[in-house]
């Protein structure tokens, strides 16, 4: 094969490459507009049977009955809300029965409403069990899962595993003069590699600058630990490397990372400064790579 032959070959596997992506990425956006799409219609729908069950069965040309109507709403709420969870959790059971727990809950209430209607005096009680037993088993499976629904990725070292589904960890950052200072942080794990986030002008921030060396221990949302903590050096990350650090993020917790932190961010920005991202890499990690 000639020099011209490979060089028209690699052009021609990065048009596939990037042809790929390209698909890939319009067919997330397709499949994530659709399911808000759905979700949302199925969440209008059940709120319009249940809160105007005459003026939804004109609308759907059928003969109103009102306990029925409410049922529909009731299952339509728990069709869409699973349909938006689904969104942003990705384990199955969990979102099974937060569903299930949304609808149920809904149709307890109805039959508690339309006791004048009809039914027994039983079946709002019989339906409230069922919900406390559906409650009961998605927090025990939250529990299993450390509270983290979204989308988590893998350690290559083991250093970093345990920190794969942990919610919260205590970073420990150190002033000038060696006094350690611990702060709760949201974090996230690619492969080798941990990811935070804070902001321009936390202390944290400053003392990571001056001295990049931390660390890192599983802990309550209150900072207090619940593991060993490992040591690891810092690196503040800046364009690509942050928007892939915020991504990671905001997959983990959706909520959280993904909305309530970066609006708290924009609106004090005049205050706290910009947000920042950092990359935390274990020193063994550091001590195997370079000993290679």
């Amino acid at each position: 094969m000639t020099a011209a032959d490979s060089s028209v070959r690699r052009r021609r596997e990065g048009r596939v490459v990037v042809a790929g992506s390209t698909h890939r990425a319009l067919g997330h956006w397709y499949v994530t507009a659709a399911t808000v799409l759905a979700g949302s219609f199925m969440v209008a729908a059940g709120v319009w049977a249940l809160a105007a069950p005459h003026s939804f069965a004109d609308f759907a040309n059928f003969p109103a009955n009102t306990h029925f109507l409410h049922d529909a709403g009731a299952f339509q709420l728990g069709i869409g809300a699973t349909l938006l969870l689904a969104l942003a959790w990705r384990d199955a059971p969990a979102l099974a029965l937060a569903g299930f727990l949304a609808s149920n809950t809904v149709h307890a209430v109805n039959h508690a409403v339309d006791l004048n209607i009809g039914g027994h005096d039983r079946d709002p009680w019989s339906l409230a069990a069922l919900s406390l037993v559906t409650g009961i088993a998605l927090v025990v499976r939250l529990r299993q899962l450390g509270y983290v629904v979204g989308e988590v990725n893998t350690a290559t070292t083991p250093a970093l595993a345990p920190f794969v589904r942990q919610k919260t960890a205590l970073l420990t950052t150190y002033r000038r003069d060696g006094t350690p200072v611990g702060t709760p942080v949201s974090i996230a794990v690619d492969g080798d590699r941990a990811f935070i986030r804070s902001y321009e002008k936390a202390w944290k921030t400053r003392r990571m600058r001056n001295n990049p060396m931390v660390d890192v221990a599983a802990s309550t949302a209150r900072g207090k630990p619940t593991g060993p903590a490992i040591r690891a050096r810092a690196r503040r990350l800046s364009g690509p490397e942050s928007e892939h650090a915020a991504r990671l993020l905001a997959r983990k917790n959706p909520l959280l990372q993904g909305i309530l932190v970066p609006l708290g961010h924009r609106v004090l920005r005049s205050k706290t400064g910009k947000t920042v991202h950092f990359e935390l890499t274990p020193v063994d990690t550091l001590a195997g790579g370079s000993g290679g």
